[in-house]
């Protein structure tokens, strides 16, 4: 039977709008301009949506799922992270390649699609990862069987950093694939290390609050700054992730996309916490790169409203509980955060339609058309019915036992939204199933 979704307010490329959606099979078949849509309720499964936001479902381009198939206990799994996923409106996801095995073969790649196939509750891609020894495979494989091309200019978890000059050349030279990458100084990043290490490790001075000191600004500018200028120089597509400093927003042009060669990522949380957050929160907050000032945090958001930045994905990147609660320099750096993340976007959006069809374009439309993600990141007649429906004016808390994650635990612990994720559809299903394989274009 198909699905009606009726009467709702709907948020889809830049309006806003009272209407009704109707789903067939995996695919909206009909989508009806009107608050006075006349229907037989025999007809349809009728989910009634007055007062309640339609959305595109949320595709985060930028997830560490941790599941590579060869770790004995990771900390997280495509079952459980996809679960939270789901839960909190994102429907898609593009998870990175610094697993164990690394995903930087077409071995890896496909071994990954069928974990996946086997356990996701949302659709799936993912990035081959650069090194200094693969370009030759990277170079080789159909540019549609994977979402892009991830590079690490700055050491992160999985060691997969790429330092070779000549390699680094012929990668942003041949490449025929979005290059997105990880962009801090690595040489600035051990040398603050170093430092810190020599004066605070062991006092009470060794605490989280050296994170952006010594992941700093200067780290992150220069390393943008020169892979950039490599992108430019050989008309290379390229991707910025997770920017996090104002001082790197001046090498972003706010062109329309279509029209840019060099995008970038902003994450939630450098958009939700700044260093004044390390004295309550420390290490659950410690994330490569680091979260900064709260002027850096507010010039992302002008940043994202002028279209300097492009995207919102999370880097969801979850690590057991009891490895976040040792001593700073020996804690990981990631925060667990895709449940919420949809949440984080809309708080500041209620009754601001601008800044509502600014969420749904950054999280939604633009992952879609940068990452070449075909019928789906948008509310169209003949895409896959990936739709959330979100209820507004109502208080949720997020609790540790509301948490899906293998992890077990938030920052967001105690924090309290005014949205509730009502329903979830991934390809037409709101009860929870399978998800797809995206497809890529070129």
């Amino acid at each position: 039977m198909k699905t009606l979704i009726h009467n709702a307010t709907i948020v889809n490329e830049g309006r806003i709008f009272v209407g009704s959606v109707i789903i067939d099979g995996d695919t909206i078949e009909e989508i009806v301009e009107s608050n006075d849509f006349h229907f037989q309720p025999s007809d349809f499964h009728v989910i009634e949506a007055e007062g309640l936001l339609l959305l595109p479902g949320v595709i985060d381009t930028h997830v560490h799922f941790r599941d590579g198939g060869q770790s004995e206990n990771p900390a997280g799994t495509f079952y459980s992270e996809s679960r939270a996923a789901r839960a909190g409106g994102v429907t898609s996801v593009i998870d990175m390649p610094n697993t164990k095995p690394q995903t930087v073969t077409m071995e890896a790649l496909e071994a990954k699609e069928a974990l996946a196939a086997r356990n996701s509750a949302v659709n799936y891609g993912f990035m081959l990862g650069a090194t200094n020894d693969n370009i030759d495979t990277l170079l080789s494989i159909e540019p549609t069987r994977y979402a892009a091309i991830k590079l690490f200019l700055g050491s992160s978890t999985g060691n997969m950093l790429v330092n070779n000059p000549e390699q680094l050349d012929r990668l942003f030279r041949e490449a025929r694939k979005l290059i997105v990458a990880h962009c801090e100084q690595e040489e600035i990043i051990q040398a603050n290390l170093l430092n810190a290490k020599h004066e605070f490790q062991g006092t009470d001075g060794e605490n989280a609050s050296l994170h952006p000191k010594i992941r700093n600004n200067e780290a992150c500018f220069l390393s943008t700054y020169h892979a950039i200028e490599r992108a430019r120089k050989y008309s290379t597509r390229f991707h910025v992730a997770h920017i996090s400093t104002a001082t790197e927003l001046s090498l972003l042009s706010n062109f329309d996309l279509d029209k840019k060669l060099i995008t970038a990522e902003v994450t939630p949380n450098h958009l939700f916490f700044d260093d004044r957050d390390y004295a309550e929160l420390g290490n659950l907050i410690k994330c490569n790169p680091a979260i900064k000032s709260n002027d850096d945090r507010m010039a992302l958001w002008l940043a994202l409203e002028d279209g300097l930045i492009d995207t919102v994905a999370t880097d969801h990147a979850p690590h057991p509980l009891e490895a976040k609660q040792k001593p700073y320099f020996d804690a990981p750096s990631g925060i667990p955060s895709i449940q919420h993340s949809l949440q984080m976007m809309l708080e500041p959006a209620i009754g601001n339609k601008e800044l509502l069809t600014l969420v749904v374009q950054k999280m939604c439309h633009n992952p879609a058309l940068l990452f070449g993600i075909k019928g789906r990141g948008f509310i169209r007649k003949g895409y896959k019915a990936d739709l959330v429906l979100v209820r507004t004016g109502v208080e949720e808390t997020v609790t540790r036992e509301s948490l899906l994650y293998k992890c077990g635990w938030s920052p967001l612990e105690g924090q309290t939204f005014h949205t509730h994720v009502e329903h979830v559809w991934v390809n037409g299903q709101d009860s929870i199933g399978h998800g797809e394989a995206l497809q890529f274009s070129k």
